[in-house]
């Protein structure tokens, strides 16, 4: 347990030491660009902030893309201003393109800090989600089955005898000759007298 807790102190006081020697660089290469004052102070804050907002997003595991983009543009910052004040560039002469780099800052961060903060991340559907819209797909009903229909059942052929043939065809023609119309198979059946195939049967040879 303090094992722990020495390395936790120690990597605080790393970035304590970190934090502290960035936001003065930062806020030395601002008064020298020409922002004074209060203004000077607002350069290292904005890169720091910026600096956060881009690892948050990152931690988030959702558009590492821009986060990461925005990361490297706040480090190269406070890289810069690091290196600008160790002796390699004379600030006390800074060249026309620091200046303007310095006074498009702001704009530059609040650009990145709203896209960080208010870009909505991408969501999932969320797996139960997807599992109900499964369910009730495979639980949505069919069309309903068609009834169905059966042939009506074929009777076999009856076999007429030939004398009952002749007899229903002078039923017929004596029919027809009395009321000049053909006779059918319901009056045939009944001055047959037999039964309903039979007199199908009959009919079909007149």
């Amino acid at each position: 347990m303090r094992a722990h807790l020495a390395r936790v102190d120690a990597v605080l006081v790393q970035a304590f030491i970190a934090a502290a020697l960035s936001f003065a660089h930062l806020h030395d290469v601002a008064v020298a660009a020409g922002q004074d004052g209060w203004k000077a102070w607002a350069y290292p804050v904005s890169v720091d902030l910026l600096l956060v907002a881009a690892w948050r997003r990152l931690r988030s595991g959702h558009g590492k893309a821009a986060a990461w983009c925005w990361f490297v543009i706040a480090l190269a910052a406070s890289l810069g201003a690091n290196v600008a004040t160790a002796g390699l560039l004379d600030l006390g002469n800074v060249p026309a393109w620091l200046r303007i780099l310095v006074a498009g800052w702001p704009a530059v961060a609040f650009l990145g800090g709203t896209l960080l903060a208010h870009t909505a991340p991408k969501t999932d559907p969320a797996p139960g989600v997807i599992e109900d819209q499964e369910d009730e797909s495979e639980a949505a009903p069919g069309p309903p089955a068609q009834p169905v229909i059966e042939a009506p059942p074929q009777h076999p052929p009856v076999p007429v005898p030939s004398a009952l043939v002749a007899h229903a065809r002078k039923v017929a023609a004596e029919h027809h000759a009395r009321t000049g119309a053909p006779i059918d198979t319901p009056t045939l059946r009944a001055r047959l007298g037999v039964p309903v195939p039979m007199a199908e049967a009959i009919a079909a040879h007149l």
